[in-house]
């Protein structure tokens, strides 16, 4: 029920200018997001790879109908790259094929993403698509392979754990040698769709991903589930898995001791970094994914700056990440 509502939050346009408006909500959202710009992303990209974290960063948007709007998320992503391949840090970029214009036509989606695709094989950085909701997943992958039929390799796409489909386009990519972020998923989907219960999720997640990890090219094992990595874990050193053939990843801001941990362990992580203006959503749909996230996100605000928390220096941020 707490998902679901948090789910409803992340949709509604009233709930939506009464929350981001509260102090409480923005120092929430400072943990968990980069910041608005550019100049925020890089800066985060630059402390993760001092700690030893791969980061790749989400520009924050989707469902665009703006064609202004679309190539607009087009040009800061090509700022990103640009500045990341400058400054020659370990970073990479995850975005949308509904920000780029999905839903606007098909002709528009190709020139603008070309132009981001462009950029990005010239500066080596690679791009991930970013899976939606199940509305989207078909339309998603079809845009992936074409733009894979078209020759561009150095990009990857994300499946969905809790997403009854999943087996199969995990086969498919493995077979085109595709790289995949696997996730459990965050959007609410229906039972004819989607797994429901958490424990069928795990184990179908725990299912893929031993798939992909003995079979995919450079998978992303994408979850803070402690039952998963050890899972993971333990496939890794039973069947002789070498740690430079896939990475754990994480959203920012999020057991970062876990992160610590595995890094200090040998594996390597990602950190994913959403930043701009539009991170009310996300916020909303993180919460949603694993409702326990609630205590444990307002929990670490506070404890991370007990006096201050309802008006953190970005700056000081920062200094804790």
């Amino acid at each position: 029920m707490l998902r679901r509502g948090l789910l409803f939050l992340s949709e509604s346009g009233g709930a939506r200018k009464v929350l981001t408006g509260t102090p409480v909500t923005r120092s929430m959202s400072r943990r968990f997001v980069a910041g608005e710009t550019v100049k925020d992303a890089v800066a985060t990209a630059e402390e993760a790879n001092g700690l030893g974290l791969r980061m790749t960063a989400n520009y924050l948007g989707e469902a665009v109908t703006s064609e202004a709007e679309a190539r607009q998320a087009a040009d800061i992503y090509i700022e990103l790259i640009n500045a990341f391949a400058d400054r020659e840090l370990t970073a990479s970029c995850s975005l949308k094929f509904t920000q780029m214009g999905q839903d606007i036509s098909e002709e528009f989606l190709s020139e603008n993403v070309t132009r981001v695709l462009e950029v990005a094989r010239d500066r080596n950085v690679f791009l991930r698509f970013d899976m939606e909701g199940s509305a989207y997943t078909q339309r998603t992958l079809d845009s992936f392979e074409k733009l894979w039929d078209q020759g561009w390799r150095d990009i990857g796409v994300v499946l969905q754990a809790y997403l009854k489909r999943t087996a199969g386009d995990v086969r498919r990519m493995i077979d085109l040698g595709a790289s995949v972020r696997l996730c459990k998923g965050a959007y609410q989907e229906d039972a004819e769709v989607a797994y429901q219960d958490p424990a069928r999720i795990r184990e179908n997640f725990i299912e893929l991903m031993e798939w992909l990890l003995a079979e995919g090219n450079y998978p992303g094992i994408a979850t803070h589930d402690e039952a998963i990595i050890d899972a993971a874990r333990r496939f890794v050193e039973r069947e002789g898995v070498d740690r430079e053939r896939f990475e754990f990843q994480m959203l920012y801001g999020v057991r970062r001791d876990l992160q610590r941990e595995l890094l200090a362990e040998g594996y390597r992580m990602l950190v994913y970094v959403p930043f701009g203006e539009q991170w009310y959503p996300y916020l909303m749909r993180r919460l949603a994914e694993r409702p326990d996230n609630v205590l444990f996100m307002m929990g670490s605000v506070v404890k991370e700056s007990p006096l201050g928390f309802m008006w953190p220096d970005r700056r000081s941020d920062r200094n804790r990440n």
